[in-house]
């Protein structure tokens, strides 16, 4: 029976291709629209370690005081040294690592290499297990390396390629701002979008690579610079990573991992006491103002997800809707128009079932073209998006299987939906009027 409503609709296709074309249009543009502006709000607004983000949290601490704040009253979004590291010394979470940004040229020990500007991060060794970063070979470095500031260094995938052609390099020395480092450990492919161990530099979003990982205090003690941003209240009294240390400037993220609510209590309470023993030492003179955000609430905090995506998929699908009403109209007056046709059917014994199922069989067709037509659009738009936003987001809408899933069930979906009320209205034709009529 469905290959006969097959035929059926394929004959009215035949007798009407351009109302056919208009609704296949509608569909396609409408699908196109929406799933194109869903591809990027998907990819800005994920979660970029779903399995665990609730367990990580970051820390915030007022050295600034109450003339530094902003209108919502909020603490620096980063941490200064002294805090950072008396967290990291007195380690009450299970795990925790303090994190900066550095830019050293780096060179391969062997003849004939020449050094090469790359972009990484300064972090505790508990930043590999607790943020479970995927190695191709090796592994990161132990606390033991922490305290002794090793000199060694974890390598990207992309720097291992092109100092060592994709080979085990562990084990290879790798001059690193001038010095000496071990490499421990080469990481396989890791892009973690957004960059939530380091929105204070990223903002979110960033297409710069992980080349390297240094030990922080190591880095720190080889006076490697801090290349992301830094905020002062006041200006340091020297110079270089010296002043800083010695500063309330905020340049180190930080994060904790805390594994259930107990935990995140007891570290709500360590904060607080760390502020009054900041206020009893006369460093501050103000009341605690301290946050603990898990990511997802610290990714919304800092806005990370631009404000104009979500506004944009609003508009989209209501432009899906618009399509959709447009198309209804269209399919009410097709339907419409062959009420003889449902007359004679009815007449002969078809029940209102049947009429239903012919007429939806017709609408599901149309959407199904309006999907593979909606697909081909969508890929289209996905490659044009980065004219109109910004490359390290535009980078990230991309189709893949499950988004060309959701397109053809989008479009056919909604014009089954789109052809529930014509399909209604001509199951009530009255045979006896029709056959009058005829």
């Amino acid at each position: 029976m469905f290959s006969y409503y097959l035929e059926l609709a394929l004959r009215s296709f035949r007798r009407s291709p351009g109302l056919t074309a208009l609704m296949v249009l509608a569909i396609g543009f409408g699908v196109a629209a929406s799933m194109t502006t869903f591809s990027v709000f998907r990819a800005v607004s994920g979660d970029p370690i779903p399995w665990k983000s609730q367990r990580l949290f970051v820390p915030q601490v007022d050295v600034w005081g109450p003339s530094e704040r902003g209108k919502d009253g909020e603490p620096p979004a980063a941490l200064d040294y002294r805090t950072a590291t008396s967290l990291l010394n007195d380690r009450r979470g299970s795990m925790q690592a303090a994190i900066y940004k550095v830019s050293p040229a780096v060179l391969a020990m062997r003849a004939g290499s020449h050094p090469v500007n790359v972009d990484g991060h300064a972090v505790s060794s508990d930043f590999f297990p607790m943020l479970e970063v995927p190695f191709a070979f090796g592994s990161g470095w132990s606390r033991q390396d922490d305290e002794r500031r090793a000199n060694v260094v974890v390598i990207g995938d992309t720097l291992n390629r092109r100092l060592f052609q994709g080979r085990n390099s562990v084990g290879e020395s790798l001059q690193v701002a001038g010095k000496s480092y071990r490499i421990v450990g080469v990481l396989a492919h890791w892009d973690p979008q957004p960059r939530f161990f380091d929105i204070v530099n990223t903002g979110g979003f960033t297409t710069t690579r992980e080349d390297v990982f240094l030990p922080f205090e190591t880095a720190v003690g080889a006076g490697m610079a801090s290349t992301g941003n830094t905020g002062c209240s006041k200006s340091p009294s020297e110079g270089g990573i010296t002043g800083l240390k010695e500063s309330t400037c905020v340049w180190i993220s930080y994060l904790v991992q805390l594994d259930d609510a107990n935990a995140v209590r007891s570290y709500r309470a360590y904060l607080d006491g760390y502020a009054r023993q900041l206020q009893d030492s006369g460093a501050t003179t103000w009341a605690p103002n301290n946050r603990l955000r898990d990511v997802p609430a610290w990714l919304d905090a800092q806005h990370v997800v631009p404000a104009d995506t979500g506004v944009s998929l609003l508009v989209a699908l209501g432009l899906l809707i618009v399509c959709l009403v447009n198309t209804s109209g269209l399919l009410l007056a097709k339907f419409l128009r062959r009420s003889g046709e449902i007359g004679v059917r009815r007449a002969i014994g078809a029940p209102r079932g049947a009429i239903y199922a012919q007429f939806l069989t017709e609408a599901g067709m149309i959407g199904i073209a309006g999907g593979l037509l909606g697909l081909a659009l969508t890929g289209l738009g996905v490659a044009c998006v980065h004219w109109l936003l910004p490359a390290d987001i535009a980078s990230l809408a991309r189709v893949d299987f499950a988004l060309l899933v959701l397109t053809l069930l989008l479009a056919l979906i909604s014009t089954l939906l789109a052809g529930l009320y014509p399909t209604f209205r001509a199951t009530l034709v009255q045979p006896t009027w029709q056959l009058k009529s005829q």
